[in-house]
């Protein structure tokens, strides 16, 4: 009862201060793992039990995340006017997991290739929270905020099926004679999106007609939403598809046909949605991170240091090539991909289904890759950003400074009513 005491003093405490923390190199991530690590540490909150509340807890904030960033996603605009974004999916993702693959190998002998790139797919995703600081600065050129702001919003969907698929084969590596999990992740990522489609596509067609009619207001949109995401994520699961991807998906379609007219997609994220992420964060830190941190050892070290500082650069740099990105602009959105919630929930979606040799090195790996990047980018991202936007204003006209006529995705609480 004292820890939950304490717990709800700092977070009245961080809200107060928010505002002037976010100018500093203290953010929200770093500070709520943090927490929760001492709560753990001194014995004031007790481990055992947190884990199971962290996996209900980081699966509703990962189904409604996912939901509601995809939402945001104007995906005409996105294929016409985002190249940079565009380009970082299509190409940097997947380079990502060759890169993470080939750096992460020599560290993990004895490992099939296919668990070696379960480790890359997990360790891909990025999560803006962790580098808000640079999101929000307006000293940054609005588009490159933009580009991060919808890599962000885009990548962690698309880096799932990806998991799903090398978690299948390595469990398959692992036992030659059983064909059942290969067929478990076809369907899981076919039959995923096609509930999300189907979910989305309805749910907006059912909330525009009740817009037309005047049958519902701005709060009862909110709930409906929620409750879409949470239906596309069951349905799924009905019929043997992922309910992440089907969560994934349900966004895009959905705001894909109301097309800026439900407000709440934009709100939420930045209000009630920011308490469900501090409150993953938290219990992140007291249930995972105390025994993460005591089997870190130099290969985990060196895996995690890899895809922060060489794999995600190398593959964000080469993505962009050939397009009118400043070789400034290729290192700042190579290293702004933190890793988060997602890369800590997908081993935590993983580890029951593979081989126990394998499930807690992936976890304990992911784990301390989150923590390890919320302290990197936490400290850098302010000081990154300013040192960002004075490198950029001292460029003159260039590509970073060209307005931004249409936007795939706001920055903040920023939609039009149509």
């Amino acid at each position: 009862m004292m820890g939950l005491l304490f717990l709800a003093m700092f977070t009245v405490a961080f809200s107060m201060l928010a505002n002037r923390l976010s100018t500093t190199v203290l953010t929200a991530p770093m500070l709520f793992i943090g927490f929760g690590f001492l709560m753990a540490e001194t014995g004031f909150m007790s481990p055992g039990g947190a884990e199971e509340t962290l996996h209900i807890v980081a699966e509703v904030a990962l189904i409604v995340l996912l939901f509601l960033d995809a939402a945001q996603i104007d995906l005409a605009t996105l294929r016409k006017r985002h190249v940079w974004p565009v380009r970082m999916l299509v190409f940097g993702l997947p380079l990502s997991l060759l890169l993470g693959t080939a750096f992460a190998y020599p560290f993990l002998s004895g490992w099939p290739i296919f668990a070696v790139a379960l480790v890359a797919a997990i360790l891909a995703p990025t999560d803006a929270a962790l580098g808000q600081a640079v999101i929000s600065n307006p000293d940054v050129p609005e588009r490159p905020r933009r580009a991060l702001t919808v890599e962000s919003g885009l990548n962690d969907g698309l880096a799932l099926p990806a998991v799903l698929l090398f978690a299948s084969l390595a469990a398959e590596a692992m036992d030659r004679s059983n064909t059942d999990w290969l067929i478990f992740g076809a369907k899981q990522i076919l039959l995923g999106p096609l509930a999300g489609a189907v979910a989305g596509l309805v749910g907006g067609t059912v909330l525009l007609w009740a817009k037309r009619h005047m049958t519902t207001s701005d709060t009862f949109e909110g709930v409906g939403a929620i409750a879409l995401a949470g239906g596309s994520y069951l349905a799924a699961t009905l019929i043997d598809g992922n309910g992440f991807i089907a969560a994934f998906v349900a966004g895009l379609s959905f705001g894909n046909v109301v097309k800026g007219r439900c407000k709440f997609i934009y709100e939420f994220t930045e209000s009630e949605g920011q308490l469900l992420t501090w409150g993953a964060f938290f219990l992140l830190g007291l249930a995972l991170v105390p025994e993460a941190v005591r089997h870190l050892d130099m290969s985990m070290l060196a895996i995690i240091l890899l895809s922060l500082f060489i794999t995600r650069p190398l593959a964000i740099w080469i993505s962009l090539v050939g397009t009118d990105a400043s070789p400034v602009t290729r290192l700042f959105f190579g290293w702004f991909g933190p890793r988060g919630l997602a890369t800590a929930l997908f081993a935590l979606l993983v580890v029951s289904r593979i081989d126990h040799v394998f499930a807690e090195p992936v976890l304990l790996l992911a784990v301390n890759a989150v923590w390890i990047s919320a302290l990197l980018h936490g400290l850098s991202a302010a000081p990154g950003a300013r040192w960002y936007a004075r490198k950029v204003a001292g460029m003159g006209e260039c590509a970073e400074m060209e307005p931004v006529e249409a936007s795939a995705k706001p920055l903040k609480t920023q939609h039009q009513e149509t």
